[in-house]
């Protein structure tokens, strides 16, 4: 069975391969989103980090922010779930939406 599969997948034509790995799942968001995105990248993007001190002031000058860098917002949520609520973080993913799109 498994010589079967093996030989039916090596089968497709080399076309099919490119264009599953340019499919849409697989390709990079184009806007940066508080589950997708980590804190570093947004801190990084003077645009976006206005963004989050807007939603969550002194968001980015607290003292052990670099600690979380590798974080997304939606991971942090469950430190501090009132500060950073659903809605709070769908505001910001609101406010992202509309920079313009990364490269």
């Amino acid at each position: 069975m498994r010589t079967y599969l093996v030989a039916a997948l090596l089968a497709l034509p080399l076309s099919f391969n490119a264009a599953w790995a340019q499919s849409p799942a697989t390709a990079a968001p184009t806007h940066y989103t508080t589950s997708d995105t980590d804190i570093g990248t947004l801190l990084d993007d003077p645009a976006a980090r206005a963004v989050v001190d807007k939603h969550v002031p002194g968001f980015s000058s607290q003292d052990q922010i670099d600690m979380a860098r590798s974080m997304t917002l939606r991971a942090i949520q469950q430190y501090a779930p009132d500060k950073y609520t659903d809605q709070v973080l769908a505001e910001i993913d609101a406010d992202l939406a509309k920079l313009p799109a990364k490269k």
